[in-house]
């Protein structure tokens, strides 16, 4: 594999994402984070799955600019099918518990990537954030997700002011789970996951298909509409001008605004 690391070791496999500098998201990436979710579903001997990442600061900047730049909007709508479908599939058939280790910055698509695991626990210097709506952008996936976890309010706020938040704050929330010390994400999720594995594995694989039933409801008839939509936003002047004007460092002039 090239963008992650996979191990299993005392019944708990380990994805890491590897990709530098800031792990960003493009879709071999994507398609071999399912694929190890799906190894980790169908190994037996596999109890707990943690997401980490190995880059120190980094769990995951979100998507590979390149792919909004593509004029044909195919590479936005196969990319969507991995991040928003593949990956949700695969957590939802999952059979046993996942945890997210964040021990540095999570932005955009590497909200998605934790988010869609059962459990995050994130080091006290940890940061998250939803930046689209800065370069023109909506978090359109987390539409559905964050406003059942925090609230709609206060998602929407998050979510439309693109605004940088602490793992203090984020446990607050209710979004983390559990607040570490710097450095030792992983090693905490190492812990939880050896508890979980200690539970019978045919009453936590049907326990967790109950809990990922009841608390998906509506996910599938919603997430057509938010693909739509974003592959929309996707190809608008705006967020044209808002990727321009990240690459090259300058504010945006929205050609809204004119």
């Amino acid at each position: 594999m090239k963008y992650i690391t996979y191990s299993v070791v005392d019944q708990i496999a380990e994805i890491s994402l590897n990709h530098a500098p800031v792990n960003a998201l493009n879709i071999p990436m994507l398609v071999e984070i399912v694929a190890a979710f799906k190894a980790a579903r169908d190994d037996d001997q596999v109890r707990a799955v943690i997401l980490a990442s190995t880059l120190p600061k980094r769990f995951c900047a979100g998507l590979d600019l390149d792919i909004l730049l593509d004029k044909t909007g195919k590479s936005v709508r196969e990319f969507l099918d991995q991040l928003y479908i593949e990956l949700a599939d695969v957590q939802h058939t999952l059979g046993k518990p996942s945890i997210a280790a964040i021990d540095g910055a999570a932005r955009a698509g590497g909200m998605t990537l934790s988010i869609s695991c059962n459990v995050i626990i994130a080091s006290r210097s940890a940061t998250f954030g939803y930046p689209e709506i800065d370069v023109g952008m909506i978090p359109a996936i987390h539409f559905i997700h964050l406003p059942s976890i925090i609230g709609r309010h206060r998602a929407f706020e998050i979510l439309f002011s693109g605004r940088v938040f602490h793992t203090q704050e984020a446990l607050e929330l209710g979004l983390v789970s559990q607040m570490v010390d710097d450095g030792t994400a992983l090693q905490a999720a190492r812990v939880m996951a050896k508890m979980f594995a200690s539970k019978s594995p045919n009453v936590m694989r049907m326990g967790h298909q109950a809990f990922m039933r009841i608390n998906d409801v509506g996910y599938r008839r919603d997430i057509g509409a938010v693909v739509d939509r974003f592959c929309a936003v996707a190809a608008s002047p705006d967020a044209k001008e808002g990727i321009s004007a990240f690459i090259e460092k300058r504010p945006p002039e929205w050609p809204s605004s004119n």
